[in-house]
């Protein structure tokens, strides 16, 4: 965490970040929903608040949201389904990134709601997208199903919406 940035011009308020390193949100089952362009640092601070969890003794499982949308699919089709949605479930944090480079099909709209629903209220879910909350919609694809899924991240989430050049630009 101390290897962050602060500067609040990137659109980080340092008073939410310094809640967040408490891990309080952790412990109500809130989401962090973390927007802004490509290079920002938000893939940087989701882990820098999934290693945060770790050090606090909580599990945490993080994933490219394409890749976990792959090994579902492939764990219907070896049969540990189950177990694998289990591990997702009991995780308390489970870090999302990347989300919204590709659109949902149906089998991956119905995973995802499934994998929020099991953690809704009792687990945290970081999500880090590119793109602003409300495109997600566009993204999930069907309207009811993105309802559902958008109703249980948004309401008890904190937004964190990064602004700034690519910070790889300066390495």
């Amino acid at each position: 965490m101390e290897e962050l940035n602060l500067d609040a011009t990137r659109g980080i308020n340092k008073t939410q970040i310094t809640e967040l390193t408490s891990g309080a949100y952790l412990e109500k089952g809130e989401s962090i929903l973390l927007t802004g362009a490509t290079g920002c640092g938000k893939s940087f601070l989701a882990s820098a608040l999934g290693h945060q969890a770790c050090s606090q003794g909580h599990k945490v499982l993080y994933y490219n949201t394409q890749k976990l949308m792959m090994k579902t699919k492939m764990t219907r089709l070896d049969g540990s389904f189950l177990k694998f949605f289990d591990k997702l479930a009991k995780a308390k944090l489970l870090i999302l990134d990347d989300f919204g480079l590709a659109h949902l099909d149906g089998k991956q709209q119905m995973d995802l709601m499934e994998i929020i629903e099991d953690r809704h209220g009792r687990s945290s879910t970081i999500i880090a997208s590119q793109l602003p909350v409300g495109s997600w919609y566009d993204i999930i694809g069907e309207a009811s199903i993105a309802d559902a899924i958008l109703d249980r991240l948004v309401h008890t989430s904190h937004r964190i919406e990064l602004k700034g050049e690519s910070l790889r630009k300066k390495l």
